[in-house]
């Protein structure tokens, strides 16, 4: 084990250690509240830990970061409700929604409201800001918590048992072997990654050009 890895694994045990589950359960409730805080990485290093250290469940794991999303969202809608799309607008850009990022909530939710609510939770841009601007469009409530439970338990659920899954799959192969499918699964991930990433920019690029389009005065 290199020096940095080790570095790594102590603080994650102090980290796991000191605050357990709760940890996971509580960024990303934050994060889907609207806070810039890196929820999709810490699930993804939690199911890693519990398949290399077995000091955490993965069951509950997946639990705190189900509860953490659904949570999030839910305050961040009656955030967002209670605000109203004009005070969004004028204070949003400190918690980095831009003028642009409300533009292209308002126009999604106008074309795509309960999709976006569920996919929201798979691209970068929306996951954080979607719950406060399905509150300030006045998005009848019950079905932003039907849509909204359906997506956190398929993000964050998703990521966390997939996340374990794979690591522990390649974990239980040993040698040269090891070593390939860590090399081939690293380099599909990367790509999974790239294309997501590419077509997320590109997609939000036309919706962006369509929103502009077809702007109308602020309304509440």
């Amino acid at each position: 084990m290199s020096h940095r890895t080790g570095k790594l694994t102590h603080y994650l045990d102090s980290l796991f250690s000191h605050y357990g589950y709760g940890v996971v359960g509580v960024v990303v409730m934050l994060e889907s509240m609207g806070l810039p805080l890196p929820a999709e990485s810490l699930i993804i290093t939690a199911a890693l830990y519990c398949a290399t250290t077995h000091r955490l469940d993965i069951t509950w794991v997946a639990v705190a970061a189900v509860t953490g999303a659904i949570m999030g969202d839910n305050f961040g809608y009656l955030i967002g409700r209670a605000l109203g799309l004009k005070i969004l607008q004028k204070y949003g850009i400190k918690i980095g929604l831009t003028s642009d990022r409300l533009l292209l909530g308002r126009y999604l939710f106008r074309r795509h409201g309960n999709v976006v609510v569920f996919l929201g939770r798979f691209v970068a841009i929306l996951r954080i800001f979607v719950a406060l601007l399905a509150g300030a469009s006045h998005m009848p409530w019950h079905s932003f918590l039907l849509y909204n439970a359906l997506g956190g338990m398929a993000w964050a659920g998703g990521y966390t048992f997939a996340t374990y899954y794979l690591g522990s799959r390649i974990l239980n192969v040993t040698g040269p072997v090891a070593i390939a499918m860590g090399c081939v699964g690293g380099a599909a991930l990367l790509a999974g990654f790239l294309f997501i990433r590419k077509n997320e920019k590109k997609l939000l690029d036309e919706a962006m050009v369509q929103a502009r389009s077809e702007e109308k005065p602020l309304s509440v």
